[in-house]
């Protein structure tokens, strides 16, 4: 580990990662203005509208992340996050801005877009300049600034907002600084960090992989001796050179439908579905919902929100601690399983009507377990099984169908509820997650230690 720069590593991997941290925000920032633009905009009882304004910023996650193959493809990762950084930003001010909901839903689903891109693009760019040794840690980074993210997201709307009076009215929360006012600034304060984002950008270099697959050899060769030195730089260009082949500047998605590399697409598509739909992100997304069925009022809610926060932090740094030690594969195989039986416990809660904190003790379970296991090692997952030749498309195709799971996620969620109860709803989770861990244990290899170069050949059996 000695011989590597890792201080210039970990400088561009974390600017690299503020793409996950805005992801986190934007996604986030909505579940605690959520019960107060809804009044402003006077949704407060169209279920319906309710769940579209709030999947519609997954609408455009899924537009950006079908279109991040070919941008990151063809202009480079860099500039993928420089349009992911402005998107970020200018999404930020018009949603704080919006006077009608088509308004809000407009810069909802522009933010969207954004949040696409550098979900897809950030881990790719990590992990392809990242030493084999510890790009577990690296690309987990992104994760990490994505829960900061999430935790920043749930304070600032903990502060903004003020105090709600037990009983308050629809009517007294609308015409409140809450109702008016407070969810505005929650988004308003995006723009600080997007802005920083978007300045950071011109410090980070292009991705290697990316230089030497448009001819910039030279160039691939300068950025990974930085990394580890010339012997290191000149291995490294060796087998990325032979692992693109013969292939050319142009992507030929042919390639993504062949023999040896289809099966590992599907492997890719499967697990960034099911990092959706093991259903922990219903959590954040309707909070006010969960934690008013388990007993808990408005300004309470915006307190336990904080709480699981909290918490999704903490355990992310047990990722980050045990990915290149434990594998990519025991922590996949530890978390589905342990999802479902703590859906299992949080659905028993509901079913049998306990109130209070035993519901949250269960939810910060799953939060616990979700964050050391399927909400980091899957993006670390993704970043490295696809090979060199097709990486960004392959990552955009399996992005996509993450934010279509999401997308179905949250505005299914409300759909289930109705129909099925918490208890019902959990309790289907719980047998997603079951299904998902039967299907890792028999489908996910270790790629732990590996260089991309490697785990290309161990997924496809080429050399």
């Amino acid at each position: 580990m000695s011989a590597y720069n890792i201080r210039y590593v970990l400088g561009v991997a974390l600017i690299g990662a503020l793409g996950g941290f805005l992801f986190g925000y934007d996604w986030v920032v909505i579940g605690g203005a959520k019960p107060f633009y809804e009044q402003f905009f006077l949704i407060n009882d169209v279920p319906a509208m309710q769940g579209w304004v709030m999947s519609s910023a997954l609408l455009g996650c899924v537009i950006g992340a079908m279109s991040s193959g070919v941008i990151s493809d063809r202009f480079g990762r860099r500039v993928a996050l420089f349009i992911a950084a402005a998107l970020f930003t200018s999404s930020a001010i018009g949603t704080g801005a919006a006077s009608s909901v088509s308004m809000f839903v407009f810069f909802r689903i522009w933010g969207g877009l954004g949040i696409g891109l550098a979900s897809s693009v950030s881990p790719i760019f990590i992990s392809e300049i990242s030493p084999a040794s510890m790009r577990g840690r690296f690309v987990t980074l992104n994760q990490l600034t994505i829960v900061i993210g999430i935790l920043l997201a749930q304070i600032v709307n903990w502060l903004i907002a003020q105090p709600v009076p037990e009983g308050a009215t629809a009517a007294f929360i609308r015409e409140s600084w809450n109702g008016q006012m407070g969810w505005r600034w929650m988004f308003w304060a995006e723009t600080i960090p997007a802005s920083l984002f978007f300045l950071l950008l011109f410090a980070v270099p292009e991705s290697p992989r990316w230089l030497v697959r448009t001819g910039k050899t030279e160039k691939a060769s300068g950025v990974l001796a930085r990394v580890g030195g010339e012997q290191y730089a000149a291995d490294r260009i060796r087998d990325i050179r032979q692992s693109f082949g013969a292939v050319t500047e142009k992507i030929n998605y042919r390639l993504l439908l062949s023999k040896t590399i289809f099966p590992i697409v599907f492997l890719g598509v499967f697990l960034a579905f099911f990092q959706q739909w093991c259903g922990i992100n219903v959590v954040f997304n309707y909070a006010d919902e969960i934690f008013s069925a388990a007993g808990f009022g408005v300004s309470d809610t915006l307190f336990n929100i904080v709480i699981t926060g909290i918490v999704n932090l903490v355990f992310t740094f047990v990722a980050i601690r045990t990915v290149d030690n434990w594998g990519r594969r025991a922590l996949m195989i530890t978390g589905s399983l342990g999802l479902s039986i703590v859906y299992l416990m949080v659905g028993t809660s509901y079913y049998f009507d306990f109130k209070g904190i035993s519901t949250l003790v269960f939810i910060l379970m799953g939060i616990a377990v979700y964050a050391m296991t399927l909400a980091p090692i899957t993006w670390v997952v993704l970043s490295e099984i696809f090979p060199n030749k097709v990486r960004g498309t392959a990552m955009a195709v399996a992005t996509t169908a993450l934010w279509i799971g999401s997308f179905l996620l949250v505005i299914l969620f409300p759909i289930l509820n109705s129909a099925l109860g918490a208890h019902g709803t959990f309790w289907v989770y719980a047998a997603i997650c079951f299904g998902g861990f039967l299907f890792i244990r028999k489908k996910l290899p270790e790629t732990k230690g590996k260089t991309l170069e490697e785990v290309e050949e161990l997924l496809t059996g080429e050399k």
